[in-house]
């Protein structure tokens, strides 16, 4: 299940967001302090071509999936999921599925999407695996600098008609 965020969820998703694993795999790797999390939100309130949702699984908040540059039926994607609190449950994998499958739902309903793009670390290949399972092409590649250090991107895309 997927709901909008609320100001309430905020210090849960910069605890998952700033766990190591998931700054390891993301283009912003630093920790997340409180005023930068803080101006994030504000500008993402205010931006209308965001939505930032919250993934329940098993009843409980477990992740955190966002669109961006929603526009011409189009947007990007991306999403982290609370790692520690999924592993020492032993859901982490169950998770990841469930959280793939209601976020591909969402942008080919309620918002209306007729294509879903993401970008993935070329290393992060579990990660694509899934996308590949749920039906995501390899679209492009790139090389974009992180830390200094130029990492290899891959380009994903989904249609509506694919999904």
């Amino acid at each position: 299940m997927l709901r909008a965020a609320r100001e309430d969820d905020l210090p849960a998703m910069r605890h998952w967001r700033n766990h190591p694993r998931v700054r390891a795999t993301s283009f912003t790797t630093h920790e997340i302090t409180p005023d930068e999390h803080a101006r994030w939100w504000a500008a993402t309130r205010a931006d209308t071509s965001r939505r930032v949702l919250i993934y329940h699984h098993e009843g409980a908040a477990a992740g955190v999936v966002t669109y961006t540059g929603i526009a011409g039926g189009a947007a990007h994607w991306g999403y982290y999921l609370d790692l520690d609190g999924l592993e020492r449950q032993g859901l982490l994998l169950p998770a990841w599925i469930g959280l793939e499958r209601a976020a591909i739902q969402h942008a080919f309903g309620p918002l209306g999407l007729t294509t879903l793009r993401g970008e993935v670390l070329a290393g992060n290949e579990p990660v694509l695996r899934l996308h590949r399972r749920f039906g995501f092409a390899e679209v492009g590649s790139y090389r974009r600098e992180i830390d200094g250090v130029p990492r290899d991107v891959v380009t994903i895309e989904l249609r509506k008609e694919h999904a």
